[in-house]
């Protein structure tokens, strides 16, 4: 990227968030995102126009006047590589600046366990990727990485996986030669559903991330919530029970222990070794996916199963309840295909453990983002560092480069 470029983003890193999120917007509306006057704004979208970041997009809806003409981004002006891992699989696809994917969604059997040291193997894994996209990687501005785990996004580690002497992020880039951004798995969802979904307009949301673990991401007052260094969230680990069982996290008794799709498949294979009647004895390996086709096809056993966690997750949601108000909940990630199962049980839970006062004004909502979630929000999670962020990263890569050259 040319040093031009890095200016452009970077000088006018608000108005391209505003269109990017917004698709299309007038000289109106992006003067009230980015907080200047309409004229100014308006000089600043024809620079953008003639720099190859804007195009016109048409007229818009006129509330009496005339009507305004609307703008969006030039969508193959740069990519984003989004990449949404979970603890044994990741997706990858090239996103455009219209947040539309633009490349086949790859998925990969990638065990953050059993690849705990192997930084290697998942750069490999990315860069045939970008080999097979097909969209040269001069032209991808940087990668949003979302992953399970305690992340510390300012230092770029992961405390729980892909652990090395130097940070993850420094390793990503070094071996993508890109920008790279990492964050939890469950506040890159938020951001999603911030930005695109059913958040957008609500200031305080809990979302759940009904994955392989229940995570949690926290829009307040308006902005994503992290805590004090990164690693708020984790729902997962409240201590409900004392059923002696062992969670990953090395505690005992946790809500995941119960809840997450990891114990719904452990108690599955369970029932079906101990004769239960249920479709899930014609798979050959019972997993999460198999859980969430036979629930949703009306399998009783996978409907219980998928019930009871939801049962339990709603008593988990009631401590939350009481301590944050929110205005909604909603329910995304994998789990939340069947979304509609998991309501229920959850809205029985909050009723028999929740003041009711505190529950009259909360909504519980299911994503229409559903599974695409954490990728749109792993991209996003790029855009959210146009700016100073990402000139910086990208100033220091050119300058290793230039070096490299020297030598």
């Amino acid at each position: 990227m040319m040093n031009g470029d890095i200016a452009v983003l970077t000088a006018h890193s608000e108005i391209i968030k505003c269109l990017y999120y917004n698709k299309v917007a007038s000289n109106a509306d992006v003067s009230t995102f980015v907080g200047k006057s309409i004229p100014n704004t308006l000089k600043l979208l024809n620079e953008l126009i003639e720099d190859g970041y804007v195009m016109e997009k048409g007229l818009g809806i006129s509330s009496g006047g005339r009507k305004p003409l609307n703008y969006s981004l030039v969508a193959d002006k740069w990519y984003i590589l989004s990449i949404a891992m979970d603890r044994f699989a990741t997706q990858m696809v090239i996103v455009d600046l219209n947040n539309n994917f633009v490349s086949d969604i790859q998925s990969l059997k990638f065990d953050m366990y059993q690849h705990q040291n192997e930084v290697d193997v998942l750069i490999g894994h990315i860069n045939n990727f970008l080999k097979q996209s097909g969209i040269p990687q001069t032209k991808v501005l940087g990668a949003g990485i979302s992953m399970p785990g305690f992340v510390n996004t300012e230092k770029g580690i992961n405390y729980s996986y892909l652990q090395s002497a130097d940070p993850l992020v420094e390793l990503l880039e070094k071996g993508l030669s890109m920008p790279v951004f990492i964050d939890n798995d469950s506040t890159t969802i938020a951001l999603a559903e911030q930005k695109f979904g059913i958040a957008a307009a609500k200031k305080n949301v809990m979302v759940i991330n009904l994955g392989w673990g229940i995570g949690l991401g926290m829009i307040l007052n308006g902005s994503i919530f992290r805590g004090d260094n990164g690693l708020a969230g984790e729902f997962s680990h409240i201590p409900l029970f004392k059923n002696g069982k062992l969670c990953t996290c090395g505690k005992h008794g946790c809500l995941e222990t119960e809840a997450s799709l990891i114990a719904v498949t452990a108690k599955a294979k369970k029932g079906v070794e101990e004769g239960q009647v249920s479709s899930l004895s014609s798979y050959d390996a019972i997993d999460a996916d198999a859980i969430i086709n036979e629930a949703v096809k009306g399998d009783v056993f996978s409907v219980k199963l998928i019930s009871e966690a939801a049962y339990l997750v709603g008593q988990g949601l009631s401590i939350l309840i009481h301590l944050m108000n929110p205005a909604a909940i909603i329910l995304s990630g994998k789990g939340s295909t069947v979304g509609r199962l998991w309501l229920a049980p959850i809205q029985q839970a909050i009723n028999e453990h929740c003041i009711p006062r505190l529950t009259e004004h909360t909504e519980f909502l299911i994503s229409d983002l559903n599974a695409r979630a954490q990728l749109i929000g792993s991209a996003a999670l790029v855009v959210e560092n146009f700016g100073k962020p990402l000139e910086s990263k990208l100033n220091k890569m050119e300058a290793l480069n230039l070096a490299e050259l020297q030598v």
